[in-house]
């Protein structure tokens, strides 16, 4: 469904859209391009209208990622499995696409698309996924503040007055900054709480306490990380638009957040459940 205030647009065209953005990136468009983005995105002229357009028939998902258990030691697929792939819906189910996992064995994959379905339209630019290669990267990071204990906060708190001194950030922001959550794209690790308070999420099969298999980012950066987060860019990667700093990936997720896929440790291919911070 579309809502009619943002257009959905064909990947075609949002890809051409992205081309023409980081070409003319540092000068000014040219007039052919400023005539290829406004047959794009038309100019609105107001009120507009609140129209529904519905899509018949089933919507290609598009893919997110592609990940071996080779390259990623903390992924722990299911047995026998040893390749995962994301795939999600290119609408809104609300405030966030919906995400598919495919837990497979990568040698049973020989029937290959040279040219995978795509979907007719995508709400968001945000959800059409940019091709990247990945070079998995081991962390450590630790749990937010809001899971720490008290009496752990304010040892903390002391500890990173000097620290904090040092890079000229505020003691009360710096573990979170700094040690605490990653930013960016990442298998495993520690869910970031944001924008909500953090919550338990028991297996809707099992009751298991669900982890954090994936976290799809908008940035790989943070705002207030200083150094200790930087990725290394990789050459024409963004900035696309609507989106600030190094984004390879074109995504956007809200108004800039994190989507949290939590999986079943007991047994992975066991519904899992999606949550924005």
């Amino acid at each position: 469904m579309v809502d009619g205030i943002n257009p959905a647009l064909s990947p075609a065209d949002l890809r051409l859209e992205r081309r023409i953005f980081a070409a003319s990136h540092g000068r000014d468009l040219t007039p052919e391009e400023r005539e290829t983005l406004e047959r794009i995105r038309p100019p609105r002229t107001y009120p507009v209208r609140l129209a529904v357009q519905a899509y018949d028939g089933p919507i290609a998902m598009l893919p997110v990622a592609q990940l071996y258990a080779r390259d990623v030691p903390d992924l722990s697929p299911p047995q026998g499995k040893d390749l995962l792939q994301v795939l999600w819906c290119p609408f809104d189910h609300p405030i966030m696409p919906r995400t598919l996992l495919f837990w497979r064995s990568a040698a049973a994959v020989t029937d290959i698309l040279d040219t995978p379905p795509e979907p007719p339209a995508v709400q968001f630019d945000g959800y059409l996924p940019e091709p990247c290669v990945l070079e998995p990267e081991q962390i450590t990071e630790y749990p937010d503040h809001l899971e720490l204990s008290e009496e752990l906060r304010e040892q903390l708190k002391q500890w990173s007055v000097p620290q904090a001194a040092e890079e000229d950030m505020d003691p009360d922001t710096y573990y979170d900054c700094v040690l605490s959550n990653a930013p960016g794209w990442k298998v495993g690790g520690w869910p970031a709480w944001n924008s909500t308070d953090p919550s338990s999420h028991p297996c809707s099969e099992c009751g298991t306490g669900m982890e954090v298999l994936m976290t799809v980012a908008t940035f790989e950066e943070g705002d207030d990380a200083g150094n200790s987060w930087s990725p290394h860019p990789h050459p024409g990667a963004g900035p696309y638009p609507g989106h600030r700093g190094y984004n390879a990936t074109g995504v956007q997720i809200g108004s800039g957040y994190r989507q949290h896929l939590f999986v079943c440790p007991a047994e992975p291919e066991h519904p899992h459940i999606e949550l924005m911070t």
